[in-house]
């Protein structure tokens, strides 16, 4: 009979994963991970190609978990509402985490904002189910949209203001609805929500 793999990819991944959650991606090395889950770094390279193939699992986990958990509360009954207070919520629950991926500049991902505008598109349909506009049109809005609620999260955590949460409410009601009447960010050539790795060597091509 085969002997039973102890040190599984899921195993690896939930310990990467506190790490990240706890410390930021900077603790994310081989043998960090390993003395986290008192083996050695050999099941690493067994269960993923390169540190990075690792890294990138942990971001899809990480995209996963503020898609279908995260970003799901309820306060409003307004789905795109309701996601920028889960999101500003989140900002302040898991500090580490949203400082490393949000606002350091070290976590910023392709993986993660895709998720986030793809899922803040689903929130705008659910809101305004009614409405005709193009793609291009909402993923606009909705770039503006995560660029405010960003810019919240971001003064909250850094303790540079305080606000209520009818006055959040109310700051992110007249964004939307300024960025559904001007399209302000149709009028660029490229829309970013973060200036990824990935895109700043595409550039330099």
């Amino acid at each position: 009979m085969a002997r039973k793999k102890e040190i599984g990819r899921n195993k690896i991944l939930s310990i990467a994963y506190k790490m990240v959650v706890k410390d930021g991606i900077e603790s994310l090395t081989a043998r960090n991970i390993a003395k986290a889950g008192h083996f050695s770094t050999q099941p690493l390279y067994l269960e993923f190609n390169s540190m990075e193939d690792l890294r990138k699992e942990v971001l899809r986990k990480i995209a996963d978990n503020l898609k279908n958990n995260i970003l799901q509360k309820s306060y409003t009954g307004k789905p795109l509402i309701d996601m920028d207070l889960s999101y500003i919520d989140f900002a302040k629950e898991e500090e580490n985490l949203f400082r490393a991926m949000f606002v350091d500049g070290k976590f910023g991902s392709k993986i993660i904002a895709d998720t986030l505008i793809d899922f803040g598109i689903e929130k705008f349909k659910e809101q305004y189910p009614d409405s005709n506009y193009s793609t291009d049109k909402i993923r606009s809005v909705v770039i503006a949209n995560w660029i405010t609620t960003s810019g919240i999260a971001s003064l909250i955590v850094n303790k540079i203001a305080t606000f209520t949460q009818t006055q959040i409410i109310n700051v992110l009601t007249a964004q939307i609805n300024d960025a559904i009447l001007n399209d302000w960010l149709s009028k660029t050539s490229k829309i970013s929500l973060f200036d990824t790795n990935e895109d700043k060597d595409k550039d330099k091509k």
